[in-house]
């Protein structure tokens, strides 16, 4: 029995070891997220996987790659269901990282009620996915999902435990790439096509020596202000994110598997307060190889100037009160939308259930009239757009 276990855990090292360079490939090279995707879905345990944004705001959504689901359903999605998915107000409440299943945001018999599972999720015989945020922005949540037939069954602890072994490499893939967006064709040299990025690019060493800098890298690096090169060397002004830096470089070395959580998505703050993201991409593997030999570069490290994140007005809204995504989701369609009937037939839900989660809301905010919940939500927000 242990033989068993023991190949079992090899052979699961060495799908996860093959997944991830997929994965890596797929920043540099698009098209290659097709196959990841496969790839994830069948080692997650479903039969269809996507990354895909949604703007909460304006009830839309993007994707951006996906396997497995029919394109017609991805195209409803879109079109209509997208406006009535009970699983927006999970992702909202969520934080990076977390996953979110069905249960997550409403009881799971209640979701068998909604018009989204009777007309868009059950036809494809789709029981429930697992979805781990990848970034967050005031009003659009970028996502992985892997979605569940109903011969896998819910959602369950190990179909969890297999999503975190992916997250950290699947964000560092969809953040790197977002910065990179390559569209050279095969024979531009990598170098040229690395100057044409706004994003400080530095290709380095296991030592964090550089071997190379985009155009932008060089005028990060000669300002000083988050980023130095000393000695042909790259190194953080503040100590802590440096050891990290440090630490990701040499992981990157090991393999794509070494490399792990480090360097997924590194703050970097300037003296004058500027905010900063650091990501690092190990090239000793796959066909990013091609982008590291010619310089002998273990890692390349994406700089980009960012914003602070700002949380959305419903995502204060639920975490002053303490609300359920579910309870969230009546809130704000109370004021979007008007009554219960009519609350319940834009959520796909019975009257029934709009009725329990708004008694829920009246307790948790200590109103009592649907007017004054009205009030109280426009004092955080304003109008909220439909």
């Amino acid at each position: 029995m242990a033989g068993i276990t023991t190949r079992s855990l090899r052979n699961e090292t060495e799908q996860v070891s093959e997944l991830i360079c997929d994965i890596y490939d797929a920043a540099l090279e698009p098209p290659k997220w097709i196959e990841a995707l496969k790839a994830a879905a069948g080692f997650v345990g479903g039969p269809a996987a996507s990354v895909f944004s949604k703007n909460v705001n304006q009830r839309s959504g993007t994707i951006y790659f996906q396997h497995g689901l029919d394109p017609n359903y991805v195209r409803l999605y879109f079109d209509k269901y997208v406006k009535i998915d009970p699983s927006t107000s999970g992702h909202l409440c969520a934080d990076v990282g977390d996953i979110v299943s069905t249960e997550t945001f409403m009881p799971y018999h209640e979701f068998l009620e909604t018009r989204f599972y009777k007309e868009w999720a059950r036809p494809q015989r789709l029981v429930d996915a697992a979805t781990v945020i990848l970034q967050k922005a005031p009003t659009v949540v970028g996502m992985f999902v892997v979605f569940r037939h109903q011969r896998d069954g819910l959602v369950d602890r190990e179909m969890r435990r297999r999503m975190r072994l992916l997250f950290p490499h699947v964000r560092r893939s969809v953040l790197i790439g977002r910065l990179l967006d390559v569209r050279q064709s095969e024979t531009a040299a990598f170098a040229d096509a690395l100057d044409g990025l706004s994003a400080a690019i530095f290709l380095v060493d296991a030592k964090g020596h550089i071997l190379h800098k985009n155009a932008a890298a060089r005028t990060l690096a000669s300002a000083g202000k988050v980023l130095s090169a000393t000695d042909c060397r790259v190194f953080a002004h503040d100590a802590t994110a440096n050891g990290l830096l440090r630490d990701a470089f040499l992981a990157a070395g090991d393999g794509d598997d070494a490399i792990g959580t480090k360097g997924v998505s590194l703050p970097l703050t300037t003296r004058d307060g500027d905010d900063y993201l650091a990501h690092v991409l190990p090239l000793t593997s796959g066909t990013r190889r091609r982008a590291g030999s010619s310089y002998s570069a273990v890692a390349a490290l994406f700089v980009s100037r960012v914003r602070q994140y700002t949380p959305s007005p419903p995502e204060v809204i639920a975490r002053r009160y303490k609300l359920t995504p579910m309870e969230l989701r009546v809130l704000l369609a109370i004021v979007e939308v008007g009554g219960v009937p009519d609350v319940a037939e834009a959520l796909g839900v019975s009257a029934e259930t709009v009725k329990t989660h708004l008694g829920r809301v009246y307790g948790k905010t200590g109103v009592n009239r649907q007017a004054e919940l009205v009030k109280l939500v426009m004092r955080f927000t304003g109008p909220i757009a439909s």
